[in-house]
């Protein structure tokens, strides 16, 4: 073989060698683990982690790619691990965990641990957005275009690709705008995909998740205040809305054949001009009914109200009892704010329903726990001052910084890592988070970095203030790493996931598992 021979070959073999390490080349986001005892403290300092295992080096090539990308939009979220069950070490671990990737035709499996333990196989479509989906939420249901049932509905995941439909489809299309976690889409999506599938040919049914903030301004366009909104074009124009919440695949798919625009709903007649046994009050009239009255109540209400609405009945009917009884104990008289401001400011009235009880035109108490005609009646009869409301979260002690407009940024711009837990105190699932979320934040008060905070978004200017941090729902909870939006949380909200540093973004991975550790023994004493 002579010297320029020898040199092709040598060639060729760094070449080669080039390739191979570029096939396999793994992204530094993809932890390569092959040790048990690493395996286990993994496991142990991660609550949520998404494990490839390979039968060699090179079969799991295409997924490594995949989940590279992955790995970065998830990164702080969730962790994706990757073991080689072909070298000696990668082999031994896989023999512990018993996991034998090559008795899979694809010569890998795909295993997700959670809070320590095995969760999961994942068996969701091998896809991009279904990946990021499952590890931003390991327990959440499936993407709807992963329903086989839902191949009919035409998925749109852009804005791009929505302008695109609009431009080249000739067929007429009915657009269902939704949010994943919205609880009507969710029951009218099978009945959508059913529309979908016998009308299939001769219209496009389209579903397009738009409640992250990128579609503000395509939710503005076609005015979607919520969800679902179903929006129906011809030749790429908007025409109508469709407003049937409680259709059926078969009324959708008659309408699609004629459709009309909504009709024009019957304007709802005031409640003072309805024959309510209500006494309906005014500016003018509000303290001449009093001082004829010495004992009332008076109800102070908005027309758009929800609560309101819901009251009006029982209100009426404990009406009817005390304002035709002469020997009543008190009457009920009801104002619209909306309308008769000045009585409203007088009495800072700043939410819906204000009931307020007077005696002898002098406003005694204020009354949130009557709603009932029962609790009505009962509480004229023998008018007693409410018990003391329930403390509010601001006011209980802990380390939770409590933030508004004035003092948000200031704030934030001292911490390396904080968590801002935005809330309205009426929620449900805001009450569950606030003692987890507490305990999280007692534990690191020591620490100066890290600043577990909270904001009430029905106080004040700290409505405005939610808005601005993009707060579409309670509660909504964003990392800021010194006072700049990192990205949002949508972990488990529990106090083990708040405290599990994994979810923070632009933290240190080595200095976590320290900081956690020391944290949980100097304060847990384990």
């Amino acid at each position: 073989m002579n010297e320029y021979t020898v040199s092709i070959h040598l060639c060729l073999q760094i070449c080669l060698v080039s390739v191979l390490q570029a096939t396999v080349k793994v992204s530094p986001l993809i932890e390569k683990v092959s040790d048990h005892k690493d395996f286990k403290k993994l496991l142990r300092t991660r609550t949520n982690v998404l494990v490839l295992y390979t039968k060699s080096a090179t079969s799991g090539d295409s997924k490594l790619k995949l989940l590279s990308d992955v790995a970065q939009v998830v990164k702080g979220q969730g962790t994706i691990a990757w073991v080689n069950c072909g070298d000696s070490e990668g082999r031994k671990l896989c023999k512990k965990v018993k996991v034998d990737p090559s008795s899979k035709s694809s010569g890998i499996d795909l295993l997700h641990y959670k809070d320590g333990t095995f969760h999961t196989e994942y068996n969701r479509p091998a896809t991009f957005k279904s990946m990021v989906a499952f590890l931003k939420d390991p327990t959440g249901a499936p993407l709807w275009e992963e329903n086989p049932e839902a191949k009919d509905v035409f998925h749109v995941e852009s804005e791009k690709d929505f302008r695109k439909l609009l431009k080249r489809e000739e067929r007429p299309i009915l657009m269902m705008f939704y949010a994943p976690w919205c609880g009507v889409c969710k029951r009218m999506q099978p009945i959508f995909q059913q529309a979908a599938t016998e009308t299939r040919g001769t219209f496009v049914l389209a579903g397009m998740n738009v409640h992250p903030a990128e579609f503000d301004g395509l939710k503005q366009e076609y005015n979607v205040k919520g969800y679902p909104t179903f929006c129906y074009f011809e030749k790429g124009k908007f025409l109508h809305h469709y407003e049937n919440y409680g259709a059926t695949a078969k009324d959708i798919a008659d309408w699609m054949k004629n459709p009309q625009p909504p009709q024009p709903k019957a304007p709802e007649v005031p409640w003072s001009e309805t024959d309510s046994p209500v006494f309906h009050l005014t500016d003018e009239s509000f303290d001449g009914f009093l001082e004829e009255h010495p004992s009332a109540l008076v109800m102070f209400y908005a027309p758009w109200c929800g609560h309101c609405k819901k009251m009006k009945p029982e209100y009426d009917e404990a009406a009817e009892y005390l304002n035709k009884d002469p020997n009543s104990p008190g009457v009920l008289a009801a104002v619209d704010t909306t309308i008769h401001k000045a009585v409203g400011e007088r009495f800072k009235i700043s939410g819906f329903p204000t009931v307020k009880y007077f005696e002898k035109g002098v406003e005694k108490f204020t009354l949130p726990h009557l709603r009932s005609k029962e609790k009505i009646i009962e509480f004229l009869q023998n008018p007693q001052a409410p018990p003391p409301p329930e403390q509010s979260w601001e006011e209980r002690p802990s380390s939770v910084s409590h933030l508004g407009m004035e003092d948000f940024r200031e704030a934030l711009k001292k911490k390396k890592h904080a968590l801002v837990m935005f809330y309205a105190p009426w929620c449900p699932h805001c009450k569950n988070a606030v003692p987890h979320f507490t305990t999280a934040a007692d534990l690191f008060k020591e620490d100066r970095k890290i600043a577990y905070a909270a904001v009430d978004c029905t106080k004040g200017q700290n409505h405005e203030l939610c808005k601005q941090e993009s707060v579409e729902g309670y509660p909504t909870f964003n990392y800021y790493n010194y006072g700049k939006f990192a990205e949002k949380y949508n972990g488990d909200r529990t106090r083990n996931s708040f405290l599990d540093l994994d979810h923070w973004p632009l933290f240190d991975p080595h200095i976590k598992q320290q900081r956690l550790t020391r944290t949980l023994e100097s304060r847990l004493d384990i």
